[in-house]
This record gives structure tokens, C-alpha cells and sequence, in this order.
């Protein structure tokens, strides 16, 4: 199996490189749901795979919980598909005409008294995505825009998708100037949502390059960020703009954007994670960048998992191959945080693994040394000790590496 790690521009290597400070280590202090709560609302009954696509992305980067909010009809087939997420059937669906409305009860025709029982589930979530499997029912839409308008008062992060994305050119003051919001446009979906939302006076941008016609379009949304997705995905907050140029599979099924927006999510609550501080980083990441780079690191995942799912089916690629693939594809592309010193627990001895990698002629060997340390300050030196004198020769520079190892190593 290939990988394309070697070939990545500088850039997009240094951008990745402040992804993986956004990822927390794995430290036995965690208790569940600390390390993201993520709930998918989408799911009719035409569409099920959807939402469970997207929920099993983030579940499988990993967040602790993974969440679909739903209608019944769909609640009860996504049920089937994995007993690992937990399914809501919080959505309701116009009547169908065969249906008397009146003689329903308020909590199945109501947006209001349908959003409420969402709302009181949002203090317990990080991060929502919206749109998967939503579908264009006016019911849905309602309800939806309701709860949108309470998680943007409790400032929770929000990735919109697919069918969302009508509500936001309808109602573009939804999401006008919420700097949580990320939109994952297609290029025919970004093409509307241009027409949509700009004024009638607004000139066309004059800058015809995609990345340009992303930051318009941020700006014309007040900042919100948009991941427009093509042969390259453009990220911008309307002020600094990303290019994720890392290549993907030949075959566009239906569906893989789903693994982008369950991917981006659980980055989001990782976000949420790393400004909580829940873990010793150093603090190095600035919080106005770290939406851009939850978005690109999404992206890249994704974009590796297209590629991944490719070189094994072809042309029979279907969206569930790339959900196989979402941990392969991290560790590929963005990899475990490093156990460096500032991830050292204090109060316990811990076990580390030092990989010295020595790059030579034709060959590529490396010395693993274990270590019991005590402390941080222990730490520092003998990372120290250790890569002082193995980078005295620019020629032979070194990677060098540190992991903590699981008890009993």
C-alpha cells in the first residue's frame, strides 16, 4: 500500500504539523466523552446512510460518543447498521397526504415543541453536524433552523452539509457572521450559495481562482468558515485561505462527503479539548486558526481515505469502503500526537519508547531505546542526551520520535 506522505508540499506538511498539536494523547486521566461528543441531525426516510456515515467518521477518528438525532423510520434502519452509535429519533417529517394533521399531537407537527426535546440534548454535546440524510422537507427544515438558533447562543460548533445548505441560502441570517460554523459545499452547492446570499448589487468577484471565490463568499457570510470540496478543497474564514491538495480516489460515489463532516466534527471537539486544556500542550496553537485547521485536517483525512478505499476496489468503491479506512488514513496523514515532555504525567513512572530513524544511502535503519522516566524535567534530558549528538552531522540528520508505552511494555 502506497502512501503519499513523501510527496506532500512543505506547506501542507507544516499545516499538518499544527494538526497533530490539536490531537489529544491517550492518557489514562481521560474519562468518556472528554475527547468529543458529536451528534449527527439528519436521517429521513429516504435517507439513512447518510447520517450513519457521517457518525461512524467521527466515531472512528475518535470521539468517544457519536450521536444521530433522526425521524423514527430512519432511527429504526440506522439502528441495524452498528449497535455503536446512539440513535435518536427526535425528527419528525411533514404528514403525508394520506395523514391527518390535526389529529396529530403538537410534539410530531410542532418545530417548536420538535426542536425543544434536541435543545435539551445540546449542553451534553460539542459539536452538531447538520444536513446528512436531512432531505428538503419543510418540517425538517423548520425544526432544524430552531435548533440552530440555540446552539449558536451556546456558541457550539456546527458543520453544515448536503440539504442544510438550501436553509442557509434561504435564511442566509442563520448562520450570518457565526464563527463557529463551518459549510462543506460541493462546487454546485458553493455556486448556489453564492447566488443566494450575495446582494443583488454585489459585483462578481474579480479574482476568478477558486481559493478567492471562497474568501468572497466567506465574507459574504460574515466570516463563517467554507471547505468548498473539488479536485482540491479550499478552506477559508474570509481572511486566510488553505488549499488541501493531497490526492484522492477516481471514483465520486455518493456519500464520501459524509466522512469529511463526521471527520471535521470530531477535530472540532479535539479543538474544544485542546482550548479546555485538558492536557499539558504548551499552548502553542492560537484559537482563530485552530477552526481552519480542524477543517483542513478533516479534509485531509478524507481525501486519504478516498484515495485509500481506491487503490483496494476501483471503480467499485462505494462511501462505506472509506469508513474502513478513516484510522489508516489518520495515522497516515496526520499520525498519534507525539509523547513529548509536555505530555509527561508527574505523578506516575511512565515508559517510553525513543525511535532514533538514521537516513543513509540506499537504506533506512533505526535504534529504539526504552526509558523509564519520572517527570517532565527527567524527560527533557534524556530527549536531550539522546538527540544533541544524533544531529551533529547535517548530512545524516535524524527523526526522532517519542511515544509513551502502554503498561506492562
Amino acid at each position: 500500500m502506497s502512501s503519499q506522505s513523501d510527496e506532500m508540499p512543505a506547506t501542507t506538511k507544516e499545516i499538518l504539523g499544527k494538526v497533530r498539536q490539536m490531537v489529544p494523547p491517550m492518557l489514562e486521566k481521560f474519562h468518556k466523552g472528554q475527547l468529543g461528543r458529536v451528534a449527527v441531525i439528519g436521517g429521513s426516510e429516504d435517507y439513512t446512510g447518510a447520517p450513519y456515515f457521517s457518525a461512524m467518521a467521527s466515531a472512528k477518528l475518535g470521539c468517544d460518543m457519536s450521536h444521530v438525532i433522526c425521524t423514527p423510520g430512519a432511527a429504526a434502519v440506522i439502528k441495524t447498521y452498528s449497535p455503536n452509535l446512539m440513535v435518536h429519533p427526535l425528527m419528525r417529517q411533514t404528514p403525508g397526504p394520506g395523514q391527518d394533521a390535526s389529529s396529530l399531537p403538537a410534539a410530531d407537527t410542532d418545530p417548536k415543541e420538535i426542536s425543544s426535546k434536541i435543545i435539551d440534548m445540546l449542553p451534553r454535546l460539542h459539536v452538531l453536524v447538520v444536513g446528512p440524510g436531512l432531505g428538503r422537507d419543510p418540517l425538517m427544515h423548520e425544526t432544524l433552523a430552531k435548533v440552530l438558533a440555540a446552539a449558536r447562543e451556546q456558541r457550539m460548533p456546527v458543520v453544515m452539509d448536503a440539504d442544510s445548505l438550501a436553509l442557509v441560502i434561504k435564511s442566509p441570517e442563520l448562520v450570518m457572521g457565526w464563527r463557529e460554523v463551518v459549510l462543506t459545499p460541493n462546487v454546485v452547492e458553493f455556486g448556489r450559495l453564492w447566488k443566494g446570499v450575495k446582494s443583488e448589487d454585489q459585483p462578481e468577484p474579480d479574482d476568478t481562482r477558486p481559493s478567492a471565490q471562497v474568501e468572497a463568499l466567506s465574507r459574504a457570510l460574515g466570516g463563517v468558515t467554507i471547505v468548498q470540496k473539488g479536485g482540491k478543497d479550499y478552506i477559508s474564514n474570509g481572511e486566510t485561505t488553505l488549499t488541501v491538495d493531497l490526492r484522492g480516489g477516481l471514483k465520486r460515489s455518493g456519500g464520501q462527503g459524509d466522512t469529511l463532516t463526521g471527520s471535521i466534527a470530531t477535530m472540532l471537539a479535539w479543538r474544544k479539548a485542546y482550548l479546555d486544556k485538558l492536557w499539558d500542550h504548551g499552548g502553542k496553537l492560537k484559537e482563530e486558526e485552530m477552526l481552519s485547521l480542524a477543517a483542513f485536517g478533516g479534509a485531509a483525512i478524507t481525501r486519504e481515505c478516498s484515495r485509500l478505499a481506491f487503490e483496494k476496489y476501483g471503480r467499485a468503491l462505494q462511501a462505506s469502503d472509506l469508513t474502513e479506512q478513516v484510522h489508516i488514513a489518520f495515522k497516515n496523514v496526520i499520525g498519534e500526537p507525539e509523547g513529548d515532555w509536555h505530555l509527561v504525567s508527574e505523578e506516575k513512572r511512565c515508559i517510553y519508547a525513543i525511535v532514533v530513524f538514521w537516513p543513509e544511502p540506499g537504506m533506512r535503519k533505526y535504534e529504539r531505546h526504552l526509558h523509564a522516566v519520572t517527570d517532565c524535567q527527567e524527560l527533557d534530558a534524556l530527549w536531550h542526551n539522546i538527540s544533541e549528538p544524533a544531529t551533529t552531522d547535517d548530512d545524516y540528520t535524524p527523526d526522532i520520535s517519542v511515544t509513551e508505552m502502554p503498561k506492562g511494555a
